[in-house]
């Protein structure tokens, strides 16, 4: 089956598309889209791609991200098990930049809408308390039709609008470069990787994967995700790691291991590199 990079939400009824997702595993295809999308995890954990960003994600994980970004919300790995009882509910609402007019966000009245409209371009994330707001819209717009949907979407986008209590996604140099005819190249990077990241992975694997010489695979990658493959790759251990550091059922040394580090020093290396804190830095910070 080949998988859509584009994906296609447009509505005939109506000009903002809710979506209540309860699935065994969230959509496994990485894709992007011409919407504004607003997001929110209910439950289920895993790992997310938005542009050149990699976290791991649980409940709660919140975002705001601007028409044509990449993303994938991959599930760990026991969603997809046949006989997992492993579940996942998520929220997501969709509305183009021209769902009330053409100009509607060009008046001068809607400056600070735009202003946010721009910054969800690099994708957006917000402190505790504004995103529970935004959950709690999330949770409340399903239930909402008509003119009264576009209202309350108007106010929480005023409300967000007037806080600068944000953080970026991506990189401001990043750029989404993509084409259609390379998504399942790209597919069957994210699906490799994520199956196998506590494996020795071995870059001519990967480059075989694709029909690609390995020096190719490496230019083509850092040219489309601004990043190596091996920053990748270990970025995708850290937010296992930090997912393993939560539940706090291991050690950090068995943690490190079972993340795919075949020594402690590379571990906390890289954990550092990628989260600016040391495991048990970062082990403290969470505990609740």
């Amino acid at each position: 089956m080949p998988i859509v990079l584009e994906k296609n939400i447009e509505s005939q009824l109506e000009s903002i598309t809710v979506l209540d997702l309860k699935e065994k595993h969230f959509d496994p295809n990485w894709h992007f889209h011409p919407h504004y999308q607003l997001f929110t995890v209910l439950k289920g954990t895993g790992t997310r791609f938005i542009g050149d960003n990699i976290q791991h994600f649980e409940e709660g994980d919140t975002v705001f991200l601007g028409p044509n970004l990449p993303h994938l919300w991959r599930s760990d790995k026991q969603y997809f098990d046949a006989d997992s009882k492993d579940s996942t509910h998520g929220i997501v609402l969709y509305f183009s930049e021209d769902f009330l007019g053409e100009n509607f966000f060009e008046k001068p009245e809607m400056k600070p809408l735009k202003v946010l409209l721009e910054n969800s371009k690099r994708g957006i994330y917000w402190s505790d308390n504004l995103k529970e707001k935004v959950i709690d819209f999330l949770k409340e717009i399903p239930a909402v039709f008509g003119f009264e949907r576009v209202l309350k979407l108007l106010e929480l986008l005023h409300s967000l609008s007037q806080n600068t209590d944000f953080k970026y996604i991506t990189n401001p140099d990043y750029a989404n470069s993509y084409k259609i005819s390379e998504t399942e190249r790209m597919q069957k990077v994210y699906d490799f990787v994520s199956q196998s990241f506590k494996e020795n992975i071995k870059l001519n694997e990967i480059a075989d994967k694709v029909n690609m010489t390995e020096a190719a695979f490496c230019r083509y990658f850092k040219k489309r995700t601004n990043k190596t493959f091996v920053d990748f790759v270990n970025e995708i251990r850290i937010g296992n790691a930090c997912k393993l550091l939560k539940n706090k059922e291991m050690s950090i040394a068995e943690i490190a291991f079972e993340s795919g580090f075949n020594t402690m020093s590379n571990f906390h290396f890289q954990f550092k590199k990628v989260t600016s804190q040391t495991p048990n830095a970062y082990l403290k910070a969470n505990i609740h």
